[in-house]
């Protein structure tokens, strides 16, 4: 069995990007300092999450480095990471000379467990980074008071999280640092990109200061301020993005319809447990269909996953808890085994082996299509 018809295409684009790349290319500066297209869209931007003020740079593992070297982040700090997450959350820190302590998630959400990063925060944790895993909010109300108490700020990794609300409020309004991806896959994208909303605009022009090689917008002298390095966003990723902005809410729209769809669907395949969603996040942009297999074998997985793209499903592999990787053990990291960060993460180790995602263009399919690709899932797991 594989799909009937295709699922739509990813990205999605149309006269709106092209119309956008010439405006671009008509202005003759084709970097911010001298044009527009940046500076809208970062007004844009900030405007749609709730923010005044909205920095893009280069991409999302740079979005994230920036922002934890503008809260101070270097060598003798600590910062708190999912161990279930990409490995730029990890990376951005390590990049910076400090230690990333990873903790561990929720089971059924996949986002990071308020409880485990309270006991993680020890004198030297100089951030916290809770990414919302596929779209779903972690638990802000616990982590905020968490951050207070503690006097640790958040950096809240959004790169699924475009367009997120929790309990109302939209990323920008939460009070933190948050950063954002536009890479390929990305629920908007130029290819590359990223953005990074800061709470102020003394953090924004700290931020603004070293993506430019630690030169203020206005310098022609050379007066480089402080260290920084070149994370400019160009001014054609820029128009594209403004275009890709404009089709977000609609898209949001339609992949919330139909995740509850598909999500009933998938519960219903014998041994499927599908990402469970907090309700508090009341506005979830559902960046990757995500499901568990519990007692799957990582090599049964990885045919499973290789089957249905044959099948016309674009399926994935879930990431691996980052200290299993041998990136993460290059630089800066913690004084523990992997063995012993495993005791610690139980939950991320299962879904370091059983857990499955599906790329969010599906969700931009009909709901007949959501039956469709249930179906397939089942016949490919009853196989396997």
């Amino acid at each position: 069995m594989r799909l009937r018809s295709e699922l739509p295409a990813w990205p999605q684009y149309g006269d709106e990007e092209r119309e956008a790349l010439i405006r671009a290319l008509d202005q003759g500066q084709w970097w911010r300092i001298g044009g527009g297209e940046v500076d809208a869209f970062e007004a844009e931007f900030a405007a749609a999450h709730g923010s005044e003020h909205a920095l893009a740079v280069t991409n999302g593992t740079h979005a994230l480095e920036l922002a934890l070297e503008v809260l101070g982040v270097g060598t003798d700090s600590e910062v708190i990471v999912p161990a279930f997450t990409f490995i730029s959350s990890s990376q951005a820190a390590q990049r910076l000379g400090a230690v990333a302590v990873p903790v561990d998630v929720d089971p059924d959400t996949y986002c990071i467990d308020p409880s485990a990063v309270e006991a993680a925060i020890g004198p030297k944790t100089r951030a916290i980074m809770p990414v919302h895993m596929a779209g779903q909010m972690c638990d802000m109300d616990a982590l905020g008071k968490l951050s207070a108490d503690s006097g640790v700020p958040l950096i809240q990794d959004a790169a699924h999280a475009h367009g997120a609300r929790w309990r109302g409020q939209k990323v920008g309004e939460l009070g933190s640092v948050a950063a954002f991806s536009f890479q390929n896959g990305k629920l908007m994208t130029a290819g590359e990109g990223g953005a990074v909303l800061f709470p102020d605009a003394e953090m924004y022009e700290r931020g603004f200061v070293r993506h430019s090689c630690g030169r203020p917008r206005t310098d022609r002298g050379y007066f480089h301020r402080t260290s920084g390095s070149n994370f400019r966003l160009n001014e054609f990723s820029a128009s594209v993005l403004r275009a890709q902005l404009a089709r977000l809410d609609g898209q949001i729209t339609t992949r919330e319809q139909r995740w509850p769809v598909l999500s009933r669907l998938l519960a219903e395949i014998p041994g499927v447990v599908p990402q469970s969603r907090d309700d508090r996040g009341d506005r979830n942009p559902h960046y990757m269909a995500m499901f568990r297999v519990p007692g799957i074998t990582e090599e049964r997985r990885a045919k499973v996953v290789d089957t249905l793209i044959e099948r016309g499903v674009p399926a994935f592999v879930a990431f691996r808890a980052v200290y299993r990787t041998d990136a993460f053990w290059e630089v800066a990291a913690p004084d523990l085994t992997v063995d012993e960060l495993a005791r610690r993460c139980p939950h991320s180790e299962a879904l370091t082996r059983d857990c499955l995602w599906l790329h969010h263009r599906v969700l931009l399919g009909s709901e007949e299509q959501m039956h469709e690709v249930a179906a397939v899932v089942a016949d490919v797991l009853a196989g396997a």
